[in-house]
């Protein structure tokens, strides 16, 4: 029986979170905006009236959500409010696009029709996803609030993912770690990125977070009375220069405790820098650098700073915008202290990004164009040549968002920011695609270098050409900016077809010669005679000499017997299940079990017990671990294609698991690990390497478990084992 639904209360809290929106929005509403609102409001109430949730609870609630966001933690106005209520009703209603723009205008009209998904067939190596992300990029260079409202329709999807389906959730919590994390990051939006990368991690790896989280609460009385005693010295002498401020301490999120111990290969314990101190000044904007510096030095008088660990992006922000002075200095308890100096303005950019910026632009502060405008217009051009597959555009779209820059100059002291590993090459191409196409070296430093020397922070970079340079398919691998890639892949595109056109009529003099009539049926046998899977391919192998013209003749073309096929050898990876043990009884996947052949992925070896998903193939399923490094990129382009998988309670079969052991060497180490192994939780052992130097040892051991809590006992004894300071499961 469904539960009883109490309407009267429903509508009560309908109201209750759209008062709350107009109180937060007030201070930015002028004129007619509240009238506006209540109109967006009624119309997308009216448009969703018999809509729910997967939660339950009344359709309206979202988008009301996701208006709240857009106002109080990103700080846009009312024209994103409007479009934040109604970003649903086109493609969830009969509501039409022009219904919009005839109520609402056409700039809430663009925006609205920028966060309607795409609707239809998708061709063959596309995925909706990527189709629907690279839509709502041909936005962002038009109005840049589609891409701040869909970070906060995706944020508030995130923080309602537990009533979802398995499968749906691993889904939407990678595409968000895989593009709109990064997204938020780029536009600045820092609290925001932050939450999303946390509650993927809560989503995919719920132990894990689950145990860094308790971790984190465990310590944090002690980290207060520590931040109490370290801020002490530096609040009075700020209070005695007559600064006006505000200091806080934050804790880093537990994504960035997690990344840090698997890229050092430390233990919660070891990551030095669990918080930062900051500290924001409210000072005139002209006095902004001096102050920040100024309080650096007051910071520096009481404890010694980390030479190789200071940042300043007062001087020169981050391409984001961001703008904010680090250091890490040792406190008195003998631990690193990371301090962040900025204004009330920087804090504000830092924590709500681009909305933060354009309001301080409004505001009649003079500023040049930002490194953040200037991305923008990039991303613009990108749109605007790019005509690669969705796929491969979304993938050299990421790459150019999550990544450090480095600050380089031309001859004449122009400031050029690049992604960080960029070479002369890609800087060639960011001053002019003509420049870039006909790059022969550059001069670094007055000093000849290859073009792909990659640049440093402070090179300064001359580019020499010539007129008889040209592309080649090696170029693709010398630089990592879109810009670039797109460039050189167009001239080898254009390149190609004017080379097949050649081989083309090579092609046909040759049938010419040889008497053979030019029909499709005699080409086809050409095509699987040399094995060349296009007529562009085989007509530009032909002309640059990859194929000899002479080999093409007549008694090619004569009808042949078709061979049976020998028997299929068995496939290596079927003998490497059975050796595993796998039974293909051992999975439920999704509601199709009988149709599907299942196969354990080898990238991250699942054993029973593991969290796990199944991804589809042309020959069957392929099972992942949902932390597998690969997951991330199979759900987010090709959501359609995950299956839900679990493990059902089957014989004691055994499957193949890496364990990684670290610690101090002494003699019978060796003979204590593998007695626990084969004697004491009889485990069979497939091998072990044992690495040891200068007292320290570390060693891998690939073992036949039956499932994960056979595993866990294993790794526990190990690590009680005399000299064995750390153990762990790693993809075997």
């Amino acid at each position: 029986m469904s539960p009883v639904i109490d309407l009267e209360a429903e509508r009560q809290e309908i109201l209750r979170q759209y008062r709350r929106l107009l109180r937060t929005a007030k201070p930015y509403l002028h004129g007619n905006d509240a009238k506006l609102i209540k109109k967006a409001f009624n119309q997308s109430l009216e448009a969703h009236k018999d809509m729910r949730r997967k939660s339950g609870e009344p359709y309206i609630l979202h988008p009301l959500a996701v208006a709240q966001i857009a106002v109080e933690e990103i700080g846009l106005g009312t024209t994103s409010i409007v479009a934040a209520l109604l970003h649903d009703v086109v493609e969830d209603t009969p509501t039409e696009i022009s219904d919009v723009e005839r109520d609402f205008g056409p700039k809430v009209a663009r925006i609205v029709d920028g966060l309607t998904k795409i609707s239809g067939v998708f061709e063959q190596g596309t995925s909706e996803q990527a189709e629907n992300f690279r839509k709502m990029l041909l936005t962002l260079s038009d109005d840049v609030r589609v891409s701040l409202i869909k970070l906060a329709d995706r944020l508030h999807n995130m923080r309602t993912l537990d009533s979802m389906p398995r499968h749906k959730q691993l889904k939407i919590a990678s595409e968000t770690i895989y593009l709109y994390a990064p997204l938020a990051h780029r536009l600045g939006l820092y609290a925001i990125k932050t939450e999303l990368e946390d509650l993927h991690l809560k989503y995919t790896d719920t132990e894990i977070y689950n145990e860094l989280k308790g971790k984190v609460k465990q310590s944090q009385s002690a980290r207060n009375r520590f931040i109490k005693e370290f801020v002490q010295p530096i609040d009075e002498e700020l209070k005695a220069q007559g600064f006006s401020y505000e200091i806080k301490g934050r804790p880093k999120s537990i994504y960035s405790i997690l990344k840090k111990m698997r890229k050092q290969n430390v233990t919660f314990e070891e990551v030095y820098d669990l918080f930062a101190i900051r500290i924001i000044l409210d000072v005139p904007h002209e006095q902004e650098k001096a102050a920040c510096w100024q309080v650096y030095s007051i910071v520096t008088d009481f404890y010694q700073p980390n030479p190789d660990r200071l940042r300043d992006w007062v001087s020169t922000p981050k391409a984001n915008g961001y703008e904010s002075l680090h250091t890490t200095v040792m406190s008195h308890a003998g631990q690193w202290v990371e301090v962040q100096i900025r204004t009330r303005r920087m804090d504000e950019i830092a924590e709500k990004g681009y909305a933060a910026h354009w309001k301080y632009k409004d505001s009649g502060t003079p500023q040049p164009e930002s490194t953040l405008e200037a991305w923008v217009n990039r991303v613009r051009e990108m749109l605007e040549t790019n005509n690669s597959s969705a796929l491969e555009f979304m993938d050299e779209f990421r790459q150019n968002l999550f990544v450090k820059e480095v600050y380089t100059f031309t001859p004449k002291g122009k400031l050029v920011i690049l992604p960080d590993k960029a070479t002369a090459l890609d800087f060639a191409f960011d001053i002019h695609s003509h420049i870039g196409l006909h790059c022969l070296g550059a001069k670094v430093n007055q000093k000849l270098e290859p073009f792909s020397y990659r640049l440093r922070n402070g090179d300064q970079v001359e580019i020499l050409t010539s007129h008889k340079q040209r592309p080649t398919a090696d170029w693709l691998n010398m630089v990592i900016t879109s810009k670039a890639k797109t460039r050189i892949k167009d001239f080898l595109r254009d390149d190609k077809r004017a080379k097949a056109d050649d081989g083309k009529f090579i092609y046909e003099k040759r049938l010419e010669l040889i008497g053979v009539e030019n029909t499709s049926e005699n080409f086809q046998r050409l095509l699987a005679y040399f094995n060349v899977p296009t007529a562009q391919e085989f007509y530009y192998r032909l002309a640059v000499g990859q194929l000899d013209g002479r080999e093409i003749r007549e008694p090619l073309f004569r009808p042949v017997t078709q061979a049976v096929p020998a028997s299929q050898p068995r496939k290596f990876d079927d003998e490497i299940q059975k050796i595993r043990g796998v039974h293909p009884n051992m999975l439920v996947v999704g509601e199709r079990t009988d149709k599907f052949n299942h196969s354990l992925a080898r990238c991250c070896n699942p054993i029973p017990g593991d969290d796990v998903f199944g991804f589809e193939t042309e020959t069957g399923l392929i099972i992942h671990r949902t932390s597998c490094h690969r997951a991330v990129d199979l759900m987010s382009n090709y959501g359609n294609r995950i299956v839900r998988a679990k493990w059902t309670d089957q014989l004691e079969l055994a499957f193949l698991a890496g364990v990684r052991l670290k610690g101090s060497d002494r003699v019978g180490l060796v003979n204590d690990v593998t007695r626990i192994i084969s004697t004491a939780l009889k485990v069979n052992m497939r091998s072990i390497i044992i690495d040891a130097d200068d007292g320290f040892f570390e060693g891998k051991i690939l073992v036949f478990v039956n499932d994960t809590d056979h595993l866990n006992k294993l790794i526990q004894r190990l690590s009680k084992v005399n000299g064995v300071l750390q153990v762990e499961r790693f993809d075997s």
